[in-house]
């Protein structure tokens, strides 16, 4: 089943310029797997070396935040919509 994934600008480097990309995954888990098989690289900026989504990378579930559904657990269904956004920092 696919979902559409809104890649955000600072990513979109590793998928070829596309701003969106569809991906298949019946877990945001499987998702960024089956994503960094597409897109070499992606996984690196999206996890870390326990496969745990860092912390300063917020994935959405159709607008809402996966740290408050299942996390990396989170089931997926087709047709849903996957936003990543890094979280800014700095300024004054």
């Amino acid at each position: 089943m696919a979902v559409k994934v809104l890649i955000p600008t600072p990513l979109r480097n590793l998928t070829n310029n596309q701003a969106e990309v569809l991906a298949e995954g019946g877990t945001i888990a499987e998702l960024i797997t089956n994503l960094s098989n597409s897109y070499n690289g992606l996984r690196d900026r999206l996890v870390d070396e326990n496969g745990k989504i860092r912390r300063f990378v917020n994935i959405y579930l159709n607008e809402e935040d996966i740290r408050f559904l299942q996390g990396e657990t989170t089931v997926l269904k087709a047709g849903d919509q996957i936003s990543i956004v890094p979280a800014i920092a700095g300024g004054k």
